[in-house]
């Protein structure tokens, strides 16, 4: 013989008190579907693995010397920054968390580094990392200042 249930034991329902801050968070609200899943992929993620995967294959390329002596020195730190600013600004837009973003970019320019160490004709250098850490605050800084306009 079935027992009657008292209503918070029902199994058809969420169990949360009907007024309790739980239920005001969580009864009414609607989750994305599964295509405004997708949309925010395509467009706040799929930039930030594109360039990554651009940083990566510029990274596999043996030698990058222009011949120009110092002025190719700066013209790659220079590359190193913007392309680092670049990705800076594409993972803030992404996360929208400074510490966060900053964090998962010096990450990747370590493991850029790391995979430089294996590139014949190339190296890696702590002072690159520091150098692209620098990129990403800058390109961080640019977000910032375009999302507050």
């Amino acid at each position: 013989m079935a027992q009657e249930r008292l209503p918070s034991q029902r199994r058809d329902r969420s169990g949360l008190a009907p007024d309790s801050l739980a239920a005001r968070r969580f009864v009414g609200r609607r989750l994305p579907s599964a295509a405004v899943a997708r949309s925010r992929f395509a467009t706040v993620w799929l930039p930030v693995f594109a360039w990554a995967a651009v940083i990566f294959a510029f990274s596999s390329i043996p030698s990058l010397s222009t011949g120009l002596g110092t002025y190719d020195t700066v013209l790659r730190k220079g590359a190193h920054i913007t392309e680092y600013a670049i990705l800076g600004a594409l993972l803030y837009r992404a996360l929208g968390r400074e510490a966060l973003a900053l964090s998962i970019g010096i990450a990747y320019a370590a493991t850029d580094e790391l995979h430089q160490h294996f590139v014949r004709g190339r190296h890696a250098s702590p002072i690159d990392v520091a150098i692209d850490a620098v990129g990403l605050c800058l390109g961080m800084l640019v977000w910032l200042r375009i999302r507050q306009q």
